[in-house]
């Protein structure tokens, strides 16, 4: 798989203990609101609804709070109105950044993130200054405990079902599309059996930049003090730590 990014792989390890404490539940209320005000409330026709939802349920989320979200930003009474934002920047050794924020203030939002990246050995940058860097992909999840079938079979399994890209990092199974594939490759694999334990749209580094010693250190706090703040919804980076 190209593109190998270390933080990708921590991201999705501190992505599970959240989950377990409900860490979560804001930001995820947060991509309902989104989903449900931009292509409706059914996620049968909303895609984008559907994958939120399935990631609410991952992280227990109680399906009467993914109800309130919902009707919240589709009823007619006022609702918070959060508007989506992309920042870029820059981390220690030259590490590139790219944050999908959520935010009901722009000004406070990008004020907040400035102070992180400077406090922390890095630098906000301008609109389009690393995201050449990054690729959109579907990105399917399978935990290796789950799995029935050898990894040469499980490969050929997402390969036939439309997948471009398969690779095993630890303890599960990490499947690449293409964006438009993605709910189909996720229905095929799940029509042979296959358990996904996650599905959704993400942002692959085409190229990686190795770190080591302290700035590795230094880079994985910037992109840790990143992901708690509250209107951060995701965090990308190439960082390869060495």
């Amino acid at each position: 798989m190209s593109g190998h990014s270390k933080w990708a792989t921590t991201k999705r390890q501190k992505a599970k203990v959240d989950a377990q404490r409900g860490k979560v539940f804001s930001k995820v209320a947060r991509e309902l609101m989104v989903a449900a005000r931009e292509g409706g409330p059914n996620p049968d026709t909303n895609f984008r609804l559907k994958i939120v939802i399935d990631k609410a349920k991952a992280a227990n989320m109680p399906a009467e709070n993914i109800k309130r979200a919902i009707e919240r930003a589709t009823g007619s009474g006022e609702s918070e109105r959060y508007e989506e934002v992309v920042y870029e920047g820059y981390g220690p050794a030259g590490v590139a950044v790219l944050l999908e924020v959520m935010t009901d203030n722009r000004n406070r939002t990008a004020a907040e993130i400035r102070h992180i990246f400077d406090r922390n050995g890095g630098s906000l940058g301008a609109s389009g200054c690393v995201a050449w860097m990054f690729k959109k992909r579907g990105q399917i999840l399978v935990n290796v405990e789950d799995v029935k079938v050898s990894e040469d079979d499980l490969m050929m399994l997402g390969l036939d079902a439309g997948a471009e890209d398969f690779q095993r990092e630890e303890d599960q199974y990490v499947i690449l599309t293409a964006p438009e594939d993605l709910e189909k490759v996720r229905g095929n694999l799940i029509k042979q059996g296959v358990k996904v334990s996650d599905a959704e749209l993400t942002m692959i580094p085409t190229t990686t930049t190795e770190v080591a010693g302290g700035k590795a250190e230094q880079a994985m706090r910037l992109l840790e003090l990143l992901e708690e703040h509250d209107d951060v919804q995701e965090v990308y980076a190439n960082l390869d730590v060495k």
